[in-house]
């Protein structure tokens, strides 16, 4: 049996990080929130580099700005792809459809090999 990992909402991570700023030593608030000192340290780190950044979701990794780019990148390419096949099959079925009222049937020949 594994022990869960314990989640805490943002409201809890911002009201921890107030009370350091506030004066309380890491130490203190840590043994007040029963959370590891360096759980802190990490937060206040976080609120620091980016305050409207920090602590984005509900325990969920973030998605680096590149790895985003890269699969928008990666969809823009695969709509391409799409584009082009779609008018492949279209070309397809229109000469279907121009065999069909022409009375042709499609060739069954294959090329001759050299």
């Amino acid at each position: 049996m594994g022990l869960s990992r314990r989640m805490f909402t943002k409201e809890f991570k911002l009201a921890a990080v107030q009370r350091l700023e506030r004066g309380s030593s890491i130490g203190e608030v840590a043994r007040a929130l029963e959370v590891n000192p360096n759980v802190l340290h990490r937060w206040r780190r976080e609120i620091r580099q980016g305050p409207g950044n920090a602590f984005p979701g509900h325990g969920k990794q973030r998605w680096a700005e590149g790895r985003v780019a890269e699969l928008e990148r990666k969809i823009g390419q695969q709509a391409l792809e799409i584009d082009f096949l779609k008018g492949c099959l279209q070309r397809i079925e229109e000469q279907r459809m121009l065999q069909a009222l022409t009375g042709n049937p499609p060739s069954t020949k294959r090329s001759k090999k050299k």
